[in-house]
């Protein structure tokens, strides 16, 4: 009884860690997520990505950067449905990545106007801790990147990025990709600060090599304020909670 094959396999920490276990992991990375944003009527999310390194007393850009996406998840948050509705449902919540800086902005920016938002942290060497702002019910822990991308892209009506690193990026074009392949439904995509983002990424070289066509610069805006970033997601095609129609009545043969 002392030998660890008589452990509960449930119980048995160092057989659910082992490399045999990796697709159960990943699986309950999905499934405790999921679980909890049932339980809080989470119907869709806006995400919301950006450096953790920018500061809020940072040097320049860097305050005009934070302030304007807390700004813009306050607008988001107040408008778009992420408070609980008379259905008891909640639209366009903000999730982020949980982490300091942009993160930490917009989760911010949820809390001023008192709604939850969700973040979506990871294990990682620097800059892996939760910032005070996003719902504790709501903020999680990954250690697979790729259960982490998908939860961020599987309930995403929008997406507005601010300035970034490799990790924004990488984050970025992963949305982008499955946009330009259409693997994901339509949403609108963001840029904050125009200036930066074609000063890092030379849109118009990848057109003139052939890499993309042209028509894939649709599949994004940039913006410059917080309320130009509102008003592009509304063009883009982002309902809030409101104007979302009432579901048709289910077919007898849909309950069965």
């Amino acid at each position: 009884m002392a030998s660890p094959t008589y452990r509960l396999a449930s119980t048995d920490q160092d057989f659910i860690m082992g490399p045999s276990m990796r697709g159960v992991r990943f699986l309950l990375e999905f499934a405790k997520v999921d679980e909890a944003l049932r339980n809080w009527s989470v119907r869709s999310t806006i995400v919301v990505f950006g450096s953790a390194r920018i500061r809020e007393d940072g040097p320049e850009p860097h305050p005009r950067w934070y302030n304007a996406a807390r700004e813009f998840a306050a607008i988001a948050s107040k408008r778009g449905g992420a408070h609980l509705s008379a259905k008891n449902e909640r639209y366009n919540v903000i999730c982020t990545g949980g982490g300091p800086g942009i993160m930490e902005a917009a989760n911010r920016g949820a809390t001023d106007v008192g709604a939850p938002s969700i973040g979506l942290n990871i294990t990682l060497p620097h800059e892996q801790y939760p910032n005070s702002y996003s719902t504790p019910e709501l903020t999680f822990r990954f250690h697979y990147f790729a259960m982490r991308k998908m939860h961020f892209a599987m309930r995403a009506s929008a997406l507005v990025v601010f300035p970034g690193g490799f990790g924004t990026l990488d984050e970025l074009f992963e949305i982008l990709t499955l946009r330009q392949t259409d693997k994901s439904p339509a949403m609108p995509i963001v840029l904050f600060d125009e200036g930066y983002w074609r000063s890092i990424v030379n849109f118009d070289a990848l057109i003139a090599t052939g890499m993309i066509a042209k028509a894939d610069l649709d599949l994004f805006h940039f913006a410059e304020t917080p309320e130009e970033v509102w008003d592009c997601l509304l063009k883009g095609g982002l309902r809030p909670y409101e104007d979302i129609p009432e579901p048709p009545p289910a077919d007898v043969q849909d309950l069965k």
